[in-house]
């Protein structure tokens, strides 16, 4: 009997392809600024590479890109548009625009989008428009919004977020919505996980704050958090396997 065709080719292992995530990505405006959000699972394949990775990139002080699709791709292009968006600040002699670092985003997606898989969301604020999020799914195109999402969590989101986004929002209002709406995808979408992520941008600067998974509001019949074999072992209890 041929064991490999019981056992598959090495291209099918569980762990083939490349780094992708399988994500969710949202940007909000609100009054004064904007608040991006992510989770923070990596996979390849079906197998979870990095359960905390950061999807969420500086390109200049007061501009921030949310990344989905392949890692790879999505952070070159990042590297790139910081490269160019530092030179541009030193001939120019002020800080970009974020309608500058997103159309740069965009240049790079539209004419390499036969070879990248690579859905991005650019959100910051700066002195001439204020807060903005500009859309750059697969393929290159551009659209500014007032909100945006993106991943394969967001299919699980357009409902909720027509229903429950409004202008206007205060700071405080609009980071517990995109902890709300990412923490729902996470709950829905298998390739949605780990904890998430949060930048505020405004006038006053920038905040990152982070959420961990046993922190964030559970979804129907979702189940209460539970401590791993390793954290029982870890905290010494004598009967860990009795719980």
């Amino acid at each position: 009997m041929d064991v490999s065709s019981l056992i598959g080719s090495s291209s099918d292992a569980p762990t083939s392809g490349e780094h992708r995530m399988g994500t969710t990505i949202v940007g909000v405006c609100y009054d004064g600024g904007v608040v991006l959000a992510a989770d923070s699972r990596t996979s390849t394949g079906m197998y979870v590479a990095n359960r905390a990775s950061d999807k969420i990139s500086q390109l200049t002080d007061n501009v921030y890109v949310c990344r989905s699709g392949s890692a790879a791709d999505t952070q070159v292009i990042s590297d790139y548009v910081r490269y160019f968006l530092h030179q541009h600040t030193i001939q120019s002699g002020q800080p970009a625009t974020v309608k500058v670092a997103s159309n740069l985003v965009r240049l790079l997606a539209y004419q390499n989008k036969s070879m990248l898989q690579a859905g991005m969301i650019v959100g910051g604020w700066d002195k001439y428009e204020g807060g903005q999020i500009y859309s750059v799914p697969l393929g290159g195109t551009i659209l500014r919004q007032p909100f945006a999402i993106g991943g394969s969590g967001s299919s699980y989101l357009y409902g909720l977020m027509d229903h429950e986004w409004r202008e206007g929002m205060t700071q405080e209002e609009a980071e517990k919505f995109v902890v709300k709406v990412v923490s729902l995808a996470i709950a829905r979408d298998g390739a949605s996980g780990g904890v998430v992520r949060t930048v505020t941008i405004n006038a006053d600067g920038v905040k990152r704050s982070f959420h961990p998974g046993n922190k964030l509001p559970l979804w129907h019949e979702e189940l209460e958090p539970q401590n791993s074999l390793l954290d029982i072992l870890a905290a010494g209890n004598p009967d860990a396997m009795v719980q």
